[in-house]
């Protein structure tokens, strides 16, 4: 498996601990989920049906303002796996740092990859992906940026998974457009990544060749039964952004205070400079408190948002020794 966040057992293998123990801020995944409530006993045990998956497909288009051809996968990691689908292989330019499943995926499947530091050099290429906010540190592009360059590439896959919080950036009202496909995740934001959930959006010709790609079942009974209800629930969303941006800035203080500098950042995770990142990162496992840390930028620390208040209270605790 490729370098991720999230990868607790192995915090657990060095440092000890039930995984109740600890802490995970290794990932941008919501801590304070949405509250799931009741399923019921039908969506675990009949196969979804057709009307029950376009329902979920009506509230994605709810929640993400778009009128655009959806299809519900197992998250945006699905998508991902079938994105050499979308045309023969050609050349794929990835603008990066970004995350880290995009080149290996299209490498495999016979693509040139390439790899770019600036949104105009992906220009001229058949296939182009962009994350935004990015992953991660954050960096941000505009919408109009990015449909500038939408008629100078084959396809524009836009990956909006930490957009949630961010409609600003997103794109999704413009998804029916050729050539742009959206990919966007559920459980990061309502912090239920186990759920597996999340969605394509673009043009017809797109979004059909992966709704054929992914089968006639490509989400869970309970997944459009939760996805319903929270991609339909407004007031949570409105206060989770509103709480995310406060606890953005209370994290950024604490790092602050650490001698951290801020690299970048989305509302769910946030990237900090420090003299020793492998350094810190033991001193927050030793607490039981998992981070992310990059081989190739042996500075960067990245911490997830802590969720309830006992959270908050133990890294400040950790950070002040």
């Amino acid at each position: 498996m490729r370098e991720h966040g999230g990868n607790l057992d192995l915090a657990q293998q060095r440092f000890c601990g039930r995984a109740e123990d600890w802490i995970d801020l290794s990932t941008g995944i919501n801590r304070l989920p949405y509250p799931v409530g009741e399923i019921s006993a039908h969506h675990w045990q009949a196969l979804p049906s057709r009307s029950e998956i376009e329902a979920l497909h009506q509230a994605a288009r709810h929640a993400y303002r778009t009128n655009a051809p959806i299809v519900a996968m197992g998250g945006a990691q699905a998508a991902i796996q079938l994105l050499p689908q979308l045309a023969p292989p050609g050349r794929a330019r990835i603008l990066t740092p970004t995350y880290n499943e995009y080149a290996p995926v299209l490498s495999a499947a016979g693509w040139q990859v390439e790899e770019m530091r600036e949104l105009d050099a992906l220009a001229g290429a058949d296939l182009s992906i962009v994350v935004n906010p990015n992953n991660p540190d954050g960096r941000r592009f505009s919408p109009k940026d990015l449909l500038a360059l939408l008629p100078r590439v084959g396809h524009l896959v836009i990956d909006e998974s930490f957009a949630d919080a961010a409609s600003d950036l997103s794109l999704t009202s413009e998804a029916g457009q050729s050539g742009l496909l959206i990919l966007r995740s559920f459980g990061k934001f309502y912090g239920l990544a186990g759920l597996r959930l999340g969605f394509a959006i673009g043009h017809a010709d797109d979004v059909t060749k992966l709704a054929a790609a992914s089968g006639p079942w490509p989400v869970s009974g309970a997944a459009i039964a939760i996805g319903c209800r929270a991609l339909r629930d407004e007031a949570w969303a409105k206060a989770t952004s509103a709480r995310l941006a406060r606890d953005c800035v209370r994290l950024d203080e604490m790092a602050q205070a650490q001698g951290w500098r801020l690299v970048g950042g989305a509302p769910l995770f946030r990237l900090y400079e420090t003299p020793d990142a492998l350094a810190a990162q033991e001193k927050l496992a030793r607490a039981q408190i998992w981070s992310r840390a990059f081989a190739q930028s042996p500075t960067w620390l990245r911490l997830g948002l802590p969720g309830a208040e006992a959270e908050w209270t133990r890294l400040a605790e950790v950070l002040a020794r």
